[in-house]
């Protein structure tokens, strides 16, 4: 049986009768649609309401004048994780003279979150323990969108594509976008509720306690890593250290700073408001002086669950480089209206509603 939240003339956005492209709140309600429309298409398939009246997906995405032109499958479960939308050009969606951030996306690239449904539970399960261990790149799911991402990308160009995602999904996205961003290119993306691998230290009521614990975090995770880079040079012949010194002295984190992910998340969802105190954490760190801020670049570019196996003598359980969460610049879309669970906290409902209270700040690298 269909669930209410799956209709879209129940639960959908009504009040956007009038869509403005270049209004931020109405990218963000279509983008958060686009998301839902792969929930419910997924959901059409496991129950088997393709193609008949009962199908409830197609409003998530015809409302705003997209098509689905694509379905991005699993290898595994052959579940419908994604999807590419394409804008049908008409005289309601055509516009001149608006800068890239103004203008409707030509084509949209949207992946949704975990499923808790028999069908496709158990892969999405197996994903999300990827994205704990730090290992989302390896999964052949990933290789699957990050492979629509580039070949889209390079086909329409990155100014007309915008990429979006949920939970599981807002990863996926997220490390697209870091991987075409790595080359110099930078797509427009909407991120909803990305998980943040940490404990939520944002939900500790005192703000000493918040912060002295991020800056522990920061000295061990950064000690950890200079400790196993001596290690490696000690172990490497002497011209590949040379090689690896001259790679180094690239900036990971710079090469990234360019591109500006729209990041939303919620205080009452555990799984991405770390995400509120990372970027806070970032800024009072460079404040500090004394070298804080080299201490917490360090520490951005390292996993600590990966650090402390590696210390440890288990290999390869957590990826010790680069958490898929670290983004050096980002606009963080906080909702601080009051949850009434952690089911709504996390849910993409909330990022379409109109009566939410949104707190937007932009965080840039420098």
């Amino acid at each position: 049986m269909a669930s209410d939240r799956e209709d879209f003339t129940l639960c959908g956005p009504s009040h956007l009768t009038d869509l403005d492209w270049a209004n931020e709140n109405h990218q963000r309600c279509v983008a958060a649609c686009l998301v839902q429309g792969i929930y419910i298409v997924e959901r059409d398939r496991q129950l088997q309401r393709q193609g008949t009246s009962q199908a409830l997906a197609s409003p998530w995405w015809d409302s705003f004048h997209f098509k689905l032109i694509r379905h991005l499958i699993d290898d595994a479960d052959f579940s419908i994780f994604g999807a590419i939308y394409e804008l049908k050009l008409d005289s309601t969606t055509i516009t001149t003279n608006l800068d890239s951030n103004s203008k409707p996306p030509r084509y949209v690239i949207a992946f949704r979150g975990t499923l808790t449904k028999p069908d496709s539970i158990s892969r999405d399960l197996e994903l999300d323990i990827h994205i704990i261990r730090n290992g989302l790149h390896r999964t052949s799911r990933f290789e699957i969108a990050m492979q629509a991402v580039k070949s889209m990308s390079t086909s329409v160009g990155a100014s007309n594509l915008w990429i979006t995602g949920h939970s599981m999904g807002a990863a996926m996205a997220l490390l697209a976008g870091k991987t075409l961003a790595k080359t110099g290119v930078y797509v427009k993306s909407f991120l909803f509720n990305p998980p943040f691998v940490s404990p939520p230290i944002e939900r500790i009521a005192n703000e000493r306690v918040r912060s002295g614990i991020r800056f522990a975090g920061s000295l061990v995770t950064a000690g950890l890593a200079f400790s196993r880079t001596l290690k490696q040079a000690q172990q490497q012949p002497q011209h590949q250290q040379v090689q690896e010194r001259n790679v180094s002295d690239q900036d990971p984190l710079k090469a990234l700073s360019l591109w500006l992910p729209d990041i939303h998340v919620n205080p009452g969802d555990h799984l991405c408001c770390e995400y509120i105190g990372f970027f806070e954490h970032r800024g009072n760190m460079e404040q500090l002086g004394y070298g804080a801020g080299i201490v917490e670049r360090m520490a951005m570019q390292h996993s600590l669950g990966g650090l402390l196996m590696d210390a440890m003598g288990v290999s390869n359980a957590v990826d010790v480089q680069e958490p898929v969460h670290v983004i050096p610049s980002a606009k963080l879309v906080v909702n601080r209206t009051a949850s009434e669970d952690y089911k709504e906290a996390h849910g993409i409902h909330q990022w379409w509603r109109d009566d939410q209270d949104l707190v937007s700040n932009v965080y840039l690298f420098k």
